[in-house]
């Protein structure tokens, strides 16, 4: 069922490049394996799927462990609190959740005790919605000046959670505003910082994410099925 349904979003996903003019290459598809066993993750990986997306630091860590004759790239997806930022730093190849000055300050405390340069994703609130994380758009510019500064951090791009809804096209403008956010960030704040990340786009979304400039889009039930919470 993984290798089948990798093979799907693959070709979505390269169906909307073309769509949009861009090659394939482009985009990095994140395969979130939150609730998911390590069974369907070896699956993924056997399919050729390396980057994996965990929402919380305790279940990617032990994951990492578990599955650590694979090499595996883990990404950390969900909200990230400070006292868990030693644990994320000591696995996670990128955070997309950082979404206060204060976490980005101890991301670069911790990435600097291990000698390590972090990546880095600042999540941006686009949509405005209360229910979720991330800096305001309007807080971004000020935020990467500081955190330009912060010699263990790669600041590689931005991150956004859209809203859920039923038809996706809805959350083309949260997509083509975070988009003009991260092109306009360099020019205004730093002339050596001109390419950036975006990660942005879900099971329900994603292709409309691409056709507006995702290059990491995070994938989950569409490869692994629906979760189940409750078994948690």
């Amino acid at each position: 069922m993984v290798t089948d349904n990798l093979l799907q979003i693959r070709s979505r996903i390269a169906a909307a490049c073309e769509r949009s003019g861009r090659p394939q290459e482009s985009v990095r598809l994140i395969a979130v394996s939150k609730t998911k066993p390590s069974e369907m993750i070896r699956e993924a990986y056997s399919a050729g799927q390396t980057e994996f997306g965990e929402n919380k630091v305790q279940e990617m860590c032990a994951k990492a462990e578990e599955l650590k004759d694979l090499s595996i790239t883990w990404h950390l997806i969900g909200h990230l609190q400070k006292n868990k930022v030693r644990k994320a730093v000591a696995v996670a190849a990128m955070i997309h959740s950082v979404d206060t000055l204060e976490l980005a300050a101890e991301i670069q405390k911790e990435a600097a005790r291990i000698n390590k340069i972090q990546d880095i994703l600042l999540e941006v609130n686009v949509a405005d919605e209360e229910s979720k994380f991330g800096l305001r758009p309007d807080e971004v510019p000020a935020v990467v000046n500081t955190i330009l500064d912060y010699p263990n951090i790669r600041l590689c791009g931005l991150m956004t959670v859209a809203p859920y809804t039923e038809n996706p096209e809805e959350n083309r403008v949260y997509f083509q505003q975070l988009k003009k956010l991260a092109v306009d960030i360099p020019s205004k704040n730093n002339d050596n910082v001109s390419v950036y990340g975006l990660s942005m786009g879900m099971s329900n979304d994603f292709e409309i994410a691409v056709e507006e400039g995702a290059t990491m889009v995070r994938v989950g039930s569409l490869i692994f099925g629906e979760r189940h919470y409750e078994d948690k």
